[in-house]
C-alpha cells in the first residue's frame, strides 16, 4: 500500500510533533523541542499562518513530514524556506522522503518562487547525498547564524 502525500490538518498536529520530536533525537537535541501541538495549530491554522506542512500518510499514520514556509530574499525574491523534512525511523528507505521533496518543489514551482532552501547537518552524509543527487547546491562557504531566546532578551537588556 501506498502513502498519500497531502497537506496537513490541524488533526495531525500531533503525529507532526512525534516526528519532530524523532528529528530532534535523531539530531543528538532530544531537549530542544519547546513546542507543543498548541503552538502548531496556532501557528500553522491562524488568520495568518506561518508555515504549511505536508504529511505522508497511510492508514491514517503520518510517516514523514515536510514543514516549510515563505521567505523572501532582497536578492531573488520569494523563496521558500524547507524547515524539516522528517521520515519516521521504521519508514526510511521507503521513497516517503523523495515524495514529500517532490510536493514542496512543485509548491515552489506553482507559487513562482526564485529558490528553494533549507540547512543539512554536515554530518549527516545520507542526507546530504540525498540532496545533491536531486540537484541540490549545498553552500559550504556560508555558517547558519542564530539568536536565540536568551541571546535576544540578553540583547534587549543591554540596548535598553
Amino acid at each position: 500500500m501506498k502513502h498519500t502525500i497531502r497537506i496537513a490538518l490541524k488533526k495531525d498536529m500531533k503525529q507532526v510533533l512525534e516526528l519532530i520530536q524523532e528529528l530532534a533525537d535523531f539530531e543528538k537535541e532530544s531537549n530542544a523541542v519547546e513546542i507543543t501541538v498548541e503552538d502548531l495549530i496556532a501557528d500553522g491554522f491562524g488568520p495568518r499562518p506561518l508555515f504549511k506542512c505536508f504529511v505522508a500518510e497511510m492508514d491514517g499514520k503520518i510517516d514523514g513530514i515536510a514543514l516549510f514556509y515563505q521567505r523572501y530574499s532582497t536578492w531573488k525574491g520569494k523563496t521558500i524556506h524547507l524547515e524539516d523534512l522528517v521520515v519516521r525511523h521504521t519508514s526510511r528507505g521507503s521513497g516517503i522522503g523523495s515524495a514529500l521533496f517532490a510536493e514542496v518543489i512543485k509548491q515552489g514551482h506553482k507559487e513562482g518562487v526564485k529558490r528553494i532552501e533549507w540547512v543539512v547537518l554536515d554530518w549527516n552524509t545520507p542526507a546530504v547525498e540525498f540532496y545533491k543527487k536531486n540537484g541540490a547546491v549545498i553552500l559550504r562557504d556560508w555558517d547558519t547564524v542564530q539568536l536565540d531566546e536568551q541571546g535576544i532578551k540578553n540583547f534587549i537588556a543591554k540596548h535598553n
